[in-house]
């Protein structure tokens, strides 16, 4: 593998990570949204990855494939006099969890630092490898 390919390779992830992290800066940001477009409670929506070949590579690099809605069910809350609460006095709120949220954000973080990381190395190989010459 050429030390160019890396490059490639960094910037896939890094793509796909930035898209991670605003999708779950998303879902941290509504949760507590009880009426989206749709006038429904907001649902929580989750990247899905996938490999994708770079100059001929398969596998090399990656690309989010779909961002999907949490299929997980609205949590209910017990609120009686609000509006929207129905005959027994329960509303139902967004299927986003705070704490899950985080732990996806500090993952997609340092993946996307693992990244940078990785085009900086290389960088650096590359500039001592030019270097070697003089």
């Amino acid at each position: 593998m050429s030390l160019m390919r890396a490059f490639e390779i960094g910037s896939t992830g890094l793509v796909a990570q930035s898209i991670r992290l605003n999708t779950t800066a998303s879902n941290i940001a509504n949760v507590e949204t009880l009426e989206g477009p749709d006038g429904r409670p907001y649902r929580g929506r989750q990247v899905v990855f996938r490999t994708t070949p770079i100059q001929g590579t398969p596998g090399a690099g990656v690309e989010v494939a779909n961002i999907v809605e949490n299929d997980a069910p609205l949590r209910k809350e017990y609120k009686p006099g609000h509006p929207r609460a129905d005959g027994q006095g329960y509303i139902e709120m967004p299927n986003v969890n705070p704490v899950e949220e985080m732990v996806n954000m500090i993952s997609a973080s340092r993946s996307y630092q693992m990244n940078i990381e990785l085009m900086s190395n290389t960088r650096l190989l590359i500039t001592r490898t030019l270097s070697m010459g003089k």
